[in-house]
């Protein structure tokens, strides 16, 4: 069966996987109501940053974004700009967006959907029910999100360590396996896993230090897994490899680590829908996680399954604890 992207429209956010034979090459996640690439925004020029030839937009809707090249208006002025960058989560803090000037009379407009971009691509797309069998989770959706969460991800002969940094996401490689092969084991895994996790940006790789021959074969396992476009280094002699691809969305992993008691919030949202139950059901978890679902979530839990939802907290219950209690 040949690959295909795999989406459904979830309580809270949109998520889509690229399946073949089982496993997920690549995935997505769009939560609602974030700002979105290509979106047209209308907003008023707040300040402008000469010494970066870059400006402050107050969009209509209350967020600030940076725009690049700053025009030449006036602070105060109206504007309308282009989301080419959407905002990126970072430990106490939220990156924000990047925009560039939209052309002279441009209404604002909503981005594509996440379903039309990917029908773009030229891969079979198809929408995942809620009450089909879970093709999301039988090709390990779980498994890719408890990886984004906790930065550990094993390959066959090694580990994976991932960090989030300002500057860049890091891969630390160990393993059990000879330093040549686990260079190139130890590339190949990372370069799987950017694509899994949709991660763009600066990524650093540290490989186990070795000679010329393994260090062109681990940047060769990276060139055969790796889709265009991206740049990267050779590894040089200290085992260090970095790669630089496109970067217009938060990561996986900075989605998950950013907010991790709406992630944990969504991923219930999502059992909740799934769970195979008669009648009203109550979503047990930790007060952090409960305070993050919406009501307007509640509520189309609530319509989707045709039934009350109730909400209760559980101090003994880690953030990942949650679950789904059915009607007593």
């Amino acid at each position: 069966m040949p690959a295909e992207w795999v989406w459904e429209a979830g309580v809270g956010e949109t998520r889509a996987a690229l399946i073949d034979d089982d496993a997920i090459l690549a995935a997505r996640i769009e939560r609602d109501g974030a700002l979105r690439e290509g979106t047209v925004c209308r907003g008023r020029l707040l300040r402008m940053l000469p010494e970066t030839n870059r400006a402050v937009v107050r969009l209509d809707g209350g967020e600030e974004v940076l725009l690049r090249p700053a025009p030449r208006l006036s602070e105060g002025a109206a504007i309308s700009v282009v989301i080419t960058r959407e905002p990126i989560p970072e430990e106490g803090r939220l990156r924000p967006a990047h925009a560039r000037l939209a052309e002279q009379g441009a209404a604002a407009a909503a981005a594509p959907t996440l379903a039309e971009r990917l029908g773009a691509g030229g891969v079979p797309v198809r929408r995942l029910l809620s009450h089909q069998p879970d093709a999301l989770e039988a090709a390990g959706w779980s498994e890719l999100l408890d990886e984004a969460a906790s930065g550990a991800i094993a390959f066959t002969g090694g580990l994976l360590r991932l960090s989030l940094t300002p500057a860049m996401t890091l891969f630390d490689v160990d393993g059990q396996l000879g330093a040549d092969a686990l260079a190139v084991a130890g590339a190949r895994a990372a370069a799987v896993a950017i694509r899994r996790l949709d991660i763009g940006g600066s990524i650093g790789v540290d490989l186990p230090t070795v000679a010329k021959p393994a260090r062109a074969a681990a940047a060769a396992a990276v060139d055969a897994i790796l889709p265009q476009p991206f740049e990267r280094t050779a590894v040089n002699g200290f085992g260090f490899l970095q790669i630089v691809r496109p970067r217009s969305r938060a990561s996986i992993p900075e989605l998950v680590r950013g907010n991790p008691a709406l992630s944990a919030a969504l991923a219930l949202l999502r059992r909740a829908e799934r769970e195979p139950l008669h009648g009203r059901r109550t979503l047990v978890a930790a007060s952090a996680v409960l305070a993050r679902i919406m009501p307007e979530w509640q509520a189309e839990l609530a319509r989707r399954l045709g039934t009350d939802i109730g909400l209760r907290a559980d101090a003994d219950l880690p953030i990942s604890g949650g679950y789904v209690e059915p009607a007593r």
